[in-house]
């Protein structure tokens, strides 16, 4: 069962690191279209396709194998829920920044940089705190 472990280890990962990119695009999105250039023409624009095509999908992935391994290895304890909690902090800096997309999308620039930020700060937090969590999990 190692492939689990490290599926999760790659989802998540990945879910991290789109967590810290995505903020950032998205108040460079902000400053306007001239700043905000799609990729390719007829593409989708950036921060949709980052959200939809990498951030969710690692996002899922991370939490059901992090399900799994849970299940399969019968793991509790205060670690755990604080763990969770951290976790369900970065489930909501991934909400905030599809939230900001839609904003984005609907021509209401106003607040999206600062929003960003905030879900910056909110997913770095987070993150940090599932670290030192998983890290000190036998002392806990």
């Amino acid at each position: 069962m190692p492939w689990i472990k490290f599926l999760h280890i790659m989802a998540l990962t990945s879910w991290c690191g789109a967590l810290l990119y995505l903020p950032l695009l998205l108040a460079l999105s902000a400053r306007g279209p001239a700043a905000a250039t799609p990729f390719a023409a007829g593409a989708p624009p950036m921060p949709r396709f980052v959200y939809n095509s990498l951030a969710t999908p690692a996002a899922l992935l991370a939490i059901a194998t992090g399900t799994l391994l849970f299940l399969m290895h019968g793991l509790a304890g205060g670690w755990l829920v604080l763990k969770l909690l951290a976790v369900v902090s970065m489930v909501m800096a991934h909400g905030a920044s599809g939230w900001l997309i839609l904003r984005l999308e609907q021509g209401a620039l106003h607040g999206v940089a600062a929003g960003a930020m905030a879900a910056l700060a909110l997913a770095a937090v987070s993150m940090l705190a599932v670290i030192v969590l998983v890290l000190t999990k036998p002392a806990l």
